[in-house]
C-alpha cells in the first residue's frame, strides 16, 4: 500500500495505533504500521523508560508519541509555568461540594480507601505547563510522530518538533478545527468522528472525513469506528490516506488491559459506549455503567472543566481500580468495541485488517468493471 503517509513514515501499511502500552506500540511498527504511544499517564521519568523499551524493541521501524496539550482549559490564564505550583493552584479550585458527593458515591458502592501515603497522579497531560516535560522527552528520542490529542499544538512545540525532523499530526473533530491545525503547521490531520473512544467530537466519521479531506491540503487520516480492513477501506474511499485506531488494540494479547476490563470489552456491544464528561470535563467516549450514569443524575453536581474534572476523580479512579467495584469501572472506549469478540496478536490485528482491506477493494473493483 502506498500513500502519502506511507511516503512520509516509510511504513508498509498505513495503520496508526494508539496505545498506552509500550508493547502494543512496538509490536505494531514491528508488523509494518505504526505504533503511537499515549503519553499521558506517565511522568516524565517513566516516560523516558518506555520510550527507551520501545527503542531497544521495534526493530528500527517507525513510532510515534501521543501527548495532550488542550488549546482551552482551567487555569490557562493563571500564568503558572510550574507543573507543581499550577497543580497546587487547581487542586484550590475544586470545590468541597463535588468531593463530598464523589465520596458518597464510593461509600454507596463500598469502594474501601487506599491504604498508604501515595497521592498517585493527580495531574500530568491536560495542560500546557504539565505536558511540554512530556514532549522535552519525546523529542530525545527517535520518534517520527508527535500527536496531539486535543486541538491544535502550540506553535513553538510544531517548531521544536520540526528541527527535530519529527513530523507533527493533531486530532480534529470538525473541518473547522483541522484549519486551525494546519495553519500551525501540522503535517497531518487525523478526522476523528463521534464513535471514536476518548475525546471525540458529535459529527460521524462519514460525514467528517470527507468535509475534512476538502478542508486542508495534507495527509487525512480516518479516525472512529476503524477496527477492520472495511472500514480502512470506506475510509480511504473517502480521501483518507490511511487510518488512525485506538480501541481495537485493548483486547490484543500484547495490551496491558485489567483482565475484569478486557473482559467488559470482549462481551459489550456498540451501544454500551456514551459521550460523557464524568472523565477529563471534556466529551469523551466511554463504557457505560454506573460511573457515568451516576454523573447524570439529578443529584450530580455536574462535571468540571479539563483538568479539575481528572484531578478530582484521580484518587477515586485508583480506589476504584484497588477495589471490588466493577460496576463503577470506566474508560475509554469507542463503538468498534462490538466487533472484538476475540483475543489476537497485535500483529494478527494489522494482517487481518490489511486482508480484509484488499478483499474490499478487489470486490469494488469487480462491481465497477460489471
Amino acid at each position: 500500500m502506498r500513500t502519502r503517509v506511507t511516503d512520509m513514515f516509510g511504513i508498509e501499511f498505513p495503520i496508526f495505533a494508539f496505545s498506552h502500552c509500550r508493547d502494543v506500540v512496538a509490536a505494531v511498527s514491528r508488523a509494518g504500521g505504526m505504533g503511537v504511544l499515549g503519553a499521558l499517564y506517565f511522568t516524565p521519568e517513566e516516560l523516558e523508560t518506555e520510550l527507551k523499551w520501545i527503542d531497544d524493541h521495534v526493530d528500527g521501524r517507525p513510532y510515534g508519541v501521543d501527548v495532550v496539550m488542550p488549546a482551552s482549559y482551567a487555569g490557562a490564564d493563571l500564568g503558572v509555568d510550574s507543573p507543581e505550583e499550577l497543580v497546587q493552584r487547581l487542586q484550590g479550585m475544586i470545590p468541597q461540594r463535588h468531593r463530598q458527593w464523589l465520596d458518597d458515591l464510593l461509600a454507596k458502592h463500598d469502594v474501601p480507601p487506599l491504604t498508604g501515603s501515595d497521592p498517585g497522579k493527580v495531574l500530568l497531560g491536560w495542560t500546557d505547563a504539565t505536558a511540554r516535560p512530556q514532549v522535552e522527552v519525546a523529542l530525545k528520542h527517535p520518534i517520527a510522530l508527535l500527536a496531539n490529542a486535543l486541538g491544535p499544538p502550540p506553535a513553538d512545540v510544531v517548531a521544536l518538533a520540526h528541527g527535530k525532523g519529527v513530523k507533527v499530526a493533531a486530532l480534529a473533530s470538525t473541518p473547522r478545527h483541522a484549519v486551525k491545525q494546519v495553519e500551525v503547521g501540522v503535517d497531518v490531520v487525523v478526522a476523528q468522528g463521534t464513535e471514536a473512544g476518548g475525546h471525540t467530537g458529535e459529527i460521524s466519521t462519514m460525514v467528517l472525513i470527507p468535509q475534512v479531506v476538502d478542508a486542508v491540503d495534507v495527509p487525512v487520516l480516518a479516525a472512529g469506528g476503524i477496527g477492520t480492513g472495511r472500514q480502512m477501506a470506506a475510509g480511504m474511499a473517502l480521501g483518507a490516506e490511511g487510518v488512525w485506531t485506538g480501541s481495537v488494540w485493548l483486547t490484543v494479547e500484547e495490551a496491558d488491559t485489567p483482565e475484569a476490563a478486557k473482559q467488559k470489552i470482549l462481551r459489550a456491544t456498540s451501544r454500551d459506549t456514551v459521550r460523557s464528561r464524568s472523565w477529563t470535563g471534556k466529551p469523551a467516549r466511554l463504557l457505560r455503567n454506573a460511573w457515568t450514569e451516576a454523573w447524570e443524575a439529578e443529584d450530580s453536581p455536574g462535571t468540571l472543566p479539563m483538568p479539575l474534572q481528572f484531578m478530582l476523580i484521580s484518587p477515586a479512579l485508583r480506589r476504584i481500580a484497588h477495589s471490588d467495584a466493577a460496576e463503577l469501572s470506566t474508560f475509554p472506549a469507542g463503538q468498534i468495541i462490538g466487533t472484538m469478540n476475540h483475543v489476537k496478536s497485535a500483529k494478527q490485528v494489522v494482517f487481518d485488517m490489511v486482508e480484509e482491506y484488499v478483499e474490499a477493494m478487489e470486490r469494488l473493483d469487480r462491481i465497477t468493471q460489471d
